[in-house]
């Protein structure tokens, strides 16, 4: 049994060091960063977002308070045990990592859906990928790309599901393992955020759930390190929801390369970082 388990073990961390290996090749890590300057310099990109502030700030102000009232005490004493005298800073930025995940998981459920979808479809447009957007929705003549959006016909975004909690929930407790468990719970969650940062690219492109995963098993590198810095910068405390924007804004970005390009699986690897440094 121990071989066994000793066997399992290094075929994982080959793994790991292969995905990990593909995902910085790939330079997809870029898209999130460029987004933010993509989403800075174009002001009419902000509509969506500014159309969210008032509720997403009181949802964010009512998480955060249930989170340190009912949750911070418990996870300071059990870091006690793990970061000694640097336990009750740690406790308190582990909760508000959590507060802003938290945040970013309702308000996609209920609060920016649509206003996301928005952004990724006007992103679309502004980088001439229009005939791609007009296969989920209505689009308007005259104006920025956000005035150009009409009605939605589909609606691609998956909500909140208790399967994505208790997942979450079962990632969480790595985060008390100094350094390593926190990697780990963060690589985890960038292989699922990755993917789910195209669901409106596959719905646009009229994928069926055999090509989405044939295409996501292709770039998963790619995914896996877009997904990684997506989520890094979700994590960052009373700004989650904007990161939740410029992601989204990156991902768009990444897919109006991918239409124009048409990268193959062989390309993959250099065009991307090319892809990601010409991206306005």
């Amino acid at each position: 049994m121990p071989e066994r388990v000793k066997e399992v073990a290094v075929e994982e961390a080959e793994r790991l060091k292969t995905l990990t290996s593909d995902a910085a090749r790939s330079g997809a890590y870029l898209y999130p960063i460029r987004g933010i300057a993509y989403f800075l310099s174009h002001r009419s990109l902000w509509k969506p977002l500014t159309s969210k502030l008032v509720p997403t700030m009181t949802l964010g102000l009512g998480v955060t308070t249930f989170m340190f009232f009912f949750t911070y005490l418990p996870q300071a004493a059990v870091m006690a045990f793990t970061s000694g005298p640097l336990a009750a800073i740690s406790a308190g930025l582990l909760v508000l990592s959590e507060s802003s995940t938290m945040l970013t998981l309702l308000s996609k459920t209920f609060l920016i859906d649509d206003a996301l979808i928005d952004t990724f479809d006007g992103v679309l447009l502004s980088k001439n990928s229009t005939d791609l957007v007009s296969e989920g929705r209505q689009i308007k003549a005259g104006g920025d790309p956000i005035a150009k959006l009409g009605k939605l016909m589909k609606k691609p975004f998956v909500k909140f599901t208790p399967k994505a909690m208790i997942r979450y929930l079962m990632y969480l407790p790595l985060n008390f393992i100094p350094v390593v468990g926190t990697v780990v719970f963060i690589l985890l969650q960038g292989k699922r955020a990755g993917p789910a940062a195209h669901m409106r690219y596959y719905q646009l492109k009229q994928w069926n759930k055999a090509q989405q995963e044939k295409h996501i098993e292709q770039y998963r590198g790619a995914y896996t390190g877009f997904g990684v810095a997506a989520v890094l910068l979700e994590l960052v405390p009373l700004a989650s929801i904007l990161f939740a924007f410029t992601n989204t804004v990156g991902a768009a970005l990444w897919a109006a390369d991918i239409e124009k390009q048409h990268i193959t699986k062989e390309g993959t690897a250099p065009k991307l970082r090319e892809q990601a440094k010409n991206a306005e």
